[in-house]
């Protein structure tokens, strides 16, 4: 029997074929020596490998070793290995004796699934149209041929500001994991490391984010309970002192492979037909799950390397200093300094203030997309190189997936949070000491790049607006100035 080789984001009970299949986990030290990680996701993967290490005992050889190849070279009988999650590691893997690659687990629409559907897309892949795809190959929210309550999607129900007033939505927060013997042994061998010259950016803090499989279920079924009733209205709304708002909190859960989102999936499903959830609601979650994560991970494949994205439309600056290592302290305007900090204390921040706060400001001041992808890649808990060189590149930065810019003034951000009012920068104001850089910065952009902006009617609007501006040629002197500085 060939022994299962589990990566580090392959640690759930359903990469194994049964209980009592030998498995082989490997930690790489020289991983965290290529690039500065979040130092909670550094801690946040290698408790959650140890942890796995421990459940499975005897059943598992367990090496640290500084690199792969390395650990490799002691381990003599023949390995499987799920397909994974990178191109790198593919490449690795596939160039290795004795090892068999296996399809990929961990998602729920096969990537040959998703390749026939592209195919006969003829370049139109919105990830509306998959979506509808998946629902109906693996009957989720249907009755018979159509969508239960009638429509794909209610997602104009799930884009509310926050409440007036509030500080904080009314539900208690996501359950926190309890650190162990493990953990400790982590954040030691993290302090060791750093000693010797590892850098990491971001703050240590108390682990907040399942390691185990049994974490995660937990987790889930805390959010399915207690907060999922309110996920899909407040989806999109921010609050400065309510970090988690609705959300699951279990991107990284998923990510690390501790949970099977096929089960997540149907698990929500019967929330809505059991026990009378919103569908809004679980509609939105599903969405995120077997929408979202699937429509990105098969296209990081799908397009190989050559995502459309890598085009003209590309940042040409690079991310600066204090926007990669997380100086929050350095930033004036509320929500950038905010979110940033945030990103900083826990290593995460959800979808709304990664797009539309740190992606929609890198793409307002033309930054580099690979340095965004690495940003996102190592500062985040949930990072991965599939899912964010979709999201950066493809959603935030080019907007190839939907045809257009996904950039915003201070207006959006003012409907869509709290932060705005706390700020020294006004929202309405393009020009001047009070002019707001989000505000400023998106019509500079817009006046920049017009030219190069993919022509669709959803931009005509703000094009029509843009000529209309007496000011452009000020907008752009003002933040021509302000470059890459700190806002």
């Amino acid at each position: 029997m060939s022994r299962r080789w589990l990566f580090a984001d392959q640690l759930g009970p359903h990469f194994l074929d049964h209980r009592h299949q030998p498995v082989l986990l490997i930690e790489s030290k020289a991983v965290f020596r290529r690039r500065a990680y979040h130092r909670q996701k550094a801690h946040l993967v290698l408790s959650a490998l140890r942890h796995r290490a421990a459940e499975l005992g005897d059943q598992a050889i367990f090496l640290r070793t500084e690199t792969y190849r390395q650990a490799l070279r002691g381990v003599r009988e023949p390995l499987e290995v799920c397909h994974p999650t990178s191109r790198a590691a593919l490449a690795f893997v596939r160039s290795l004796d004795r090892v068999t690659v296996l399809p990929p687990r961990g998602f729920v629409t096969a990537v040959d699934d998703f390749a026939e559907w592209a195919d006969g897309r003829r370049g139109a892949l919105r990830m509306e149209a998959f979506y509808r795809f998946a629902r109906e190959r693996h009957r989720v929210l249907v009755d018979g041929d159509e969508p239960v309550g009638g429509r794909w999607s209610p997602d104009p129900e799930n884009r509310e500001p926050p409440p007036k007033g509030a500080r904080r939505l009314d539900l208690p927060p996501p359950p926190m994991p309890t650190e162990d013997d493990i953990d400790a042994e982590v954040r030691a061998d993290l302090d060791r490391w750093e000693r010797e010259g590892i850098r990491f950016v971001g703050r240590d803090g108390p682990r907040r984010f399942p390691a185990t499989t049994r974490e995660a279920t937990a987790r889930l079924r805390h959010f399915l309970r207690h907060r999922l009733t309110h996920f899909g209205r407040y989806a999109d709304a921010m609050l400065a002192d309510d970090p988690w708002m609705a959300h699951s909190a279990l991107s990284s859960a998923f990510n690390l492979g501790l949970l099977d989102p096929v089960q997540a999936v149907r698990a929500a499903e019967r929330a809505y037909r059991r026990d009378g959830a919103p569908l809004a609601a679980v509609e939105g979650f599903i969405r995120q799950v077997l929408g979202w994560r699937d429509y990105v991970w098969n296209l990081y494949w799908y397009f190989g390397r050559g995502h459309p994205g890598r085009d003209e439309r590309a940042g040409r600056r690079s991310v600066p200093a204090w926007f990669r290592d997380l100086d929050a302290d350095a930033v004036r305007a509320r929500c950038l300094s905010d979110v940033l900090g945030d990103l900083r204390e826990h290593g995460w921040v959800h979808h709304v203030p990664r797009l539309m706060v740190l992606g929609n400001y890198a793409r307002q001041r033309g930054w580099r997309a690979a340095e965004l992808v690495d940003f996102f890649h190592r500062g985040f808990v949930d990072g991965y190189a599939w899912a964010m060189t979709v999201n950066a590149i493809g959603l935030s930065q080019y907007a190839d997936l939907d045809r257009r810019p996904y950039v915003a003034g201070g207006a959006y951000i003012n409907r869509m949070s709290d932060y705005c009012g706390g700020c020294r920068y006004d929202p309405r104001q393009r020009l001047g000491a009070d002019a707001c850089p989000f505000t400023a910065g998106y019509w500079a952009l817009l006046a920049r790049d017009r030219n190069r902006l993919p022509p669709n009617a959803r931009m005509a609007r703000q094009l029509a607006q843009l000529d209309r501006l007496p000011d452009v040629d000020q907008v752009l002197d003002q933040e021509s100035h302000r470059g890459d500085q700190p806002p």
